[in-house]
């Protein structure tokens, strides 16, 4: 893509491919889960960062991860940990701790699903907050599926299907361009507190996506423990900037 556009991809890594891999996309949403998820997943793997996206109008701020700044959207990449005789792809993380204005999420869910299908990536995962009190459970976790394939795996790993309501923001985008691309796009709404960032509703998230990737022996206990500084933390990164809504403000279930 080149730099002219606005937004822009930046790639560190321009020869690499990532067939059948998984893409795991974290945007705030309510509770922040899906940024804290995304954090998490990113630190405890070790995943290295190959590109970012870039844009005049993201907010003027730089995140420092081991020394080295990086634009507010980046992406990450690293070998997933296999179970010996078991095969498993490269995980891939997209994520960023600002939701992008109303007329940049498009172009943004556009870059990320052009750059998934140019590194031959199998399935995103996106993952979405809800309001806890529009649940049935605190525990339960919702899904969409793009395709009837997205959809099996949700019956698979018995996350309770969405169906009806609706999903907002990069995560909405993502659904309706991958039914209407054939992409395997699937979205995991986790039931969160609207008021504050929810590193518990992270954690159960966490545990939805373990089962789904078994190898990655994603371990979501560390996030409990670590909840209430976690907590703390994102809260003071929101509060420093100015943080847009999306359109509609957040993902909704109907009935």
């Amino acid at each position: 893509m080149q730099k002219s556009t606005d937004p822009f991809l930046n790639e560190y890594k321009l020869d690499i491919k990532f067939p059948k891999a998984v893409a795991v996309i974290g945007f705030p949403s309510v509770g922040l889960v899906s940024s804290i998820a995304a954090n998490f997943i990113t630190r405890t793997m070790q995943l290295e960062r190959i590109a970012t996206i870039i844009s005049k109008d993201f907010p003027p701020y730089t995140i420092i991860h081991e020394g080295v700044p990086s634009p507010p959207v980046r992406i990450y990449a690293g070998e997933r940990k296999c179970v010996d005789g078991i095969r498993c792809d490269q995980l891939v993380v997209v994520m960023s701790e600002f939701m992008p204005n109303p007329d940049l999420i498009k172009p943004v869910a556009d870059i990320v699903l052009e750059w998934c299908k140019k590194k031959e990536i199998g399935m995103i995962v996106t993952l979405e907050g809800i309001n806890l009190s529009e649940g049935t459970g605190e525990n339960q976790t919702f899904g969409v599926g793009s395709t009837p394939g997205a959809r099996a795996m949700l019956e698979k790993y018995g996350v309770k299907e969405m169906q009806e309501g609706m999903v907002s923001g990069i995560s909405g985008v993502l659904l309706y361009e991958g039914e209407r691309l054939d992409i395997d796009v699937i979205c995991l709404l986790g039931l969160a507190r609207l008021d504050m960032p929810d590193a518990r509703g992270a954690a159960r998230l966490l545990e939805v996506v373990g089962k789904m990737l078994p190898e990655l022996r994603l371990d979501p206990e560390p996030l409990y423990k670590e909840a209430e500084q976690i907590e703390q933390q994102m809260k003071a990164a929101m509060d420093s900037v100015k943080q847009p809504k999306k359109i509609g403000d957040e993902s909704v279930i109907y009935g």
